[in-house]
């Protein structure tokens, strides 16, 4: 992707190279001009078949840009009127091909012109997308306190919408805590929506001791900021002392991945998204050493094809369980891309972290409000 300041690249001699979409273009529109004028041979003098070079530049115009198309219809043109000339000078039916020919070069240009336009700005929508993305989702990783951790954005590639899913990892006082989540909707609203919850997050997972606090406020600021029919849904976890922490508003439950096995770590009771007002209540698990938990949007599973759904839960071992965790998502996206074709539907954020241990300093206290927290 170009981004404004930078500088095509030339071919020696400083010809611009000619694009894929150029090439593609001028070979069927010249494949089809050999095959007319073939055809216009074998007849004979007469020359019966002069209009059907008429649909040369429109094949150019599928692919190539405006003046390529320009160029193969003076050329189908100018062949045509050799055609012409050599039929004889009274041949008006001749006359009219040709002036069908050239009418039908502007029309091709005309539209090949529009094709362009939109192709330019689909490429903007792309690049400001993606720059959006970039000013909300800070890179997280490679190593958040105790865990290493890795994030992931996939972009989907049915349209250029914007998506509103998020993802942020803090060492806090109160240990490390993730929060992933997705916006109803997409656009600019959803990237607003995805800027305010995570701003109010990054300020509030510093200040709050309890985790179900940090649900309240950032309620409160999915609330202040939506309509009624608006909302996000998030997890959050927290890490200290090998104590995993986790509470789910109404989002895909987390993947831990622990000796081969794919545990689901689903709520103990079901609350409903940001902005909804959620009673969530905790689950607590005790990390052991090569822990990997995979955090994700609702993207992941949604993703099929044919109407049968990615089995993430069935390969996540396989694709996330090796390497490094950055290797792991990797590994999960392009096994994804696999199975949709190369093309999904939905944006997708993916956070996989792992624990490797103690690291033999001083041990952290469980903190208090996860004491029992599984039954509250």
């Amino acid at each position: 992707m170009l981004f404004r300041g930078t500088m095509p690249k030339f071919a020696p001699g400083g010809r611009r190279p000619m694009s894929p979409g150029n090439r593609a273009g001028l070979g069927a529109a010249l494949v089809l001009l050999a095959v007319v004028s073939a055809v216009e041979l074998v007849d004979g003098p007469s020359a019966h078949f002069v209009g059907l070079l008429a649909a040369v530049p429109f094949v150019a115009a599928v692919f190539a840009a405006w003046q390529m198309v320009v160029g193969v219809g003076v050329l189908a043109t100018v062949v045509g009127a050799v055609f012409v000339g050599a039929a004889g000078t009274d041949d008006v039916a001749g006359l009219v091909n040709l002036m069908g020919i050239i009418l039908a070069t502007g029309v091709a240009a005309a539209g090949a012109t529009i094709r362009e336009r939109q192709a330019d700005r689909i490429a903007e929508l792309l690049r400001l997308a993606a720059v959006a993305q970039q000013a909300v989702l800070r890179p997280i990783g490679p190593q958040v306190g105790s865990l290493a951790i890795a994030g992931r954005y996939i972009s989907a590639t049915a349209a250029a919408d914007i998506g509103g899913d998020l993802y942020e990892a803090l060492n806090t006082p109160y240990g490390v805590r993730i929060i992933i989540g997705d916006v109803r909707g997409k656009g600019l609203d959803a990237v607003r929506l995805a800027s305010i919850v995570l701003g109010s997050y990054r300020h509030v997972a510093y200040e709050r001791a309890d985790i179900k606090s940090i649900v309240a406020d950032l309620d409160r600021a999915v609330a202040r900021s939506v309509g009624d029919e608006d909302f996000v849904t998030a997890a959050l976890v927290e890490e200290r002392g090998g104590t995993l922490t986790i509470v789910n508003c109404g989002h895909p439950a987390p993947l831990l991945l622990r000796r081969g096995q794919v545990i689901p770590l689903e709520p103990p009771a079901p609350a409903p998204p940001l902005g909804f007002m959620p009673e969530v209540k905790a689950r607590v698990e005790r990390l052991e050493p090569g822990d990997r938990l995979l955090l994700f949007t609702d993207g992941l599973g949604e993703a099929r094809r044919e109407g049968e759904f990615f089995p993430t839960a069935d390969r996540a071992w396989r694709l996330l369980g090796h390497g490094t965790v950055g290797d792991g998502l990797a590994s999960l996206e392009t096994a994804l891309h696999d199975w949709v074709y190369g093309r999904l539907e939905d944006d997708i954020a993916l956070v996989l972290l792992e624990y490797a241990g103690p690291d033999g300093g001083a041990a952290v206290s469980v903190p208090s409000w996860e004491v029992g927290a599984a039954g509250s």
